[in-house]
């Protein structure tokens, strides 16, 4: 479960575009304290699990499966995969710094159609 948490912070603190640094400033940790949740090697306290929430802005049931053997299916599976690897964490970081849309719209296109290929 522990894991599972962190991957889950991990994703979320991807797709905002935050670094381990920016978070852990945000919720009065070190660095290596923030590594250290999101690889599920130390347990999170019900208080420290408020302030991620806080400050990813999610609500604290996001950080865990619907039940103990909840599946994921569809998009979330993908999105969780793609945060899961520096390529994809690096392209989530790029797109949500596009401010023009249409640029982003053409970058959408783009991909699609060299997954298509």
């Amino acid at each position: 479960m522990d894991v599972a948490v962190g991957e889950r912070i991990a994703a979320r603190r991807a797709a905002l575009g935050l670094s381990q640094t920016a978070l852990a400033e945000r919720i009065g940790v070190s660095c290596q304290q923030v590594q250290k949740y999101e690889g599920g090697r130390n347990r999170i306290s019900a208080a420290r699990l408020h302030s991620l929430a806080a400050a990813l802005g999610l609500p604290i049931a996001a950080f865990f499966p619907a039940g103990a053997e909840a599946e994921e299916t569809g998009e979330v599976s993908v999105m969780r995969a793609l945060a899961a690897t520096p390529e994809g964490r690096n392209l989530a970081l790029g797109f949500s710094r596009i401010e023009d849309h249409a640029v982003r719209h053409a970058l959408t296109r783009l991909v699609s159609a060299l997954a298509a290929a």
